[in-house]
């Protein structure tokens, strides 16, 4: 029955594919299973017909999978071209075929033809995406925090720096909200730029009919000099008063900054609102500063911790070179083992002390061998090459490899990609 299924692009396909691949996506996902025209005509917006894929069984699309252009943010600052991915599913009746492998080996010899050196997803279940090379590069912690318990003075009357926190229209956030991210993406290693179409959805010019929108509340800190460093939004319950006394959830959807005044100003703008008792922070960086700024950081329950983004190498030269390192100058051999070939090879990485660096091709003999999968792991400085061999992940082959690898790829705070893509 495989052979009878085939893969085609969207560019290859009229009306009638296009709209049987959404229905498929819809399947996949657990949507109405029946697409509106409205809902085709607002998703097939954000669709490039030539980056996405489709598995058709005769005329009836069983397997989808979409890929998109994006500039990652790596350590140092530098925007690393990326093949983000998107939209994989297949149906039910049709899995353990291949086609999600399929559709994978096509798009990934794709993106590296298209000078793409990472391919980056966000994975729905762990143990599907490392046997194609990917390995999760950053991770998140969610926590709900017990206002009453975690403030002890709510009496918050604005930033004491000189800076201020004002409510922002819809129409202002289109203008800030752009400019501000391109600020805050350039110091935040494993953030990605945003499109208009991010914007459009994120105040409501754009409504996919099947995720109703609800208008958030928008707020902005402003700097003593009167710039925005900062942006948060936050949506809330209907609000209800058992035995008198006032129940709201607030849950935070957004919160960037560029200042460290402007992160805290803004949190605690956020635990300060009247009636609300539970804030729920949204998907924020592990090492988030929000419960070291409370009076008791327990009432910042985490309600999640785990693994967000996955990165695949596919230019391993290109990728390594792109990055600034810590520790100074410094020169390490690795060996990195690909079953598909894209990241396979002996690497000379060598670092100044800048933190610049330089990555080659060898023949020389490696420091450390590891797979394309942990070296995606250690690649924005979220893991520790220290812990990956004491899980026999990687081989040292000599000694303190592992040790000056740590050095060299880890970070001072911990990569964070802030995008649902």
């Amino acid at each position: 029955m495989t052979a009878t299924l085939d893969i085609r692009s969207l560019a290859d396909c009229d009306d009638a594919g296009i709209r049987d691949w959404q229905r498929a996506l819809h399947t996949g996902f657990h949507i109405a299973p029946s697409p509106t025209d409205e809902e085709m005509r607002v998703r097939r917006a954000a669709i490039d017909p030539a980056r996405t894929q489709g598995a058709f069984d005769g005329d009836r699309c069983v397997a989808t999978f979409r890929s998109m252009p994006r500039e990652l943010t790596v350590p140092g600052g530098a925007f690393l071209p990326a093949s983000a991915i998107t939209n994989v599913s297949v149906t039910a009746t049709h899995r353990r075929r291949g086609l999600a492998s399929r559709m994978m080996a096509t798009e990934l010899a794709a993106s590296r033809e298209r000078g793409e050196s990472v391919a980056i997803l966000v994975a729905a279940e762990y143990p599907i995406y490392g046997r194609y090379g990917f390995g999760p590069a950053t991770w998140v912690a969610n926590w709900e925090v017990e206002v009453p318990r975690a403030v002890t003075d709510r009496r918050y009357a604005g930033p004491d720096d000189g800076g201020r926190v004002d409510l922002v229209p819809l129409e202002d956030v289109r203008t800030i909200g752009p400019e501000l991210h391109e600020r805050v993406r350039a110091s935040t290693p494993g953030a990605i730029n945003r499109l208009p179409l991010w914007w459009q959805s994120a105040t409501g010019q754009r409504v996919v009919p099947s995720a109703p929108w609800k208008e958030p509340f928008f707020v902005a800190y402003r700097d003593p000099a009167g710039q925005v460093q900062g942006l948060a939004a936050y949506t809330t319950t209907e609000h209800h008063w058992p035995g008198k006394l006032p129940r709201v959830d607030a849950t935070v959807q957004e919160l960037i900054t560029t200042t460290s005044a402007a992160e805290r100003a803004l949190w605690r703008f956020l635990l300060s609102l009247d009636w609300v008792t539970l804030l729920k922070t949204g998907y924020r960086a592990p090492d988030d500063v929000l419960p070291l700024l409370l009076d008791d950081p327990r009432a910042a329950v985490t309600e999640t911790l785990a693994d967000f983004m996955w990165l695949r190498l596919l230019d391993v030269p290109a990728a390594l070179s792109a990055r600034g390192y810590a520790g100074g100058a410094a020169a390490l051999v690795l060996g990195v083992e690909d079953e598909a070939g894209f990241a396979a090879g002996r690497f000379l990485l060598e670092t100044d002390a800048s933190g610049a660096a330089s990555c080659t091709p060898t023949a020389a003999a490696a420091d450390l061998t590891l797979s394309a999968a942990d070296l995606a792991c250690l690649y924005l400085g979220d893991e520790s090459a220290v812990r990956l061999a004491a899980l026999d992940r990687l081989t040292e082959h000599r000694p303190g490899a592992a040790t000056l690898a740590t050095t060299l790829f880890r970070t001072a705070r911990r990569p964070w990609c802030p995008e649902l893509f």
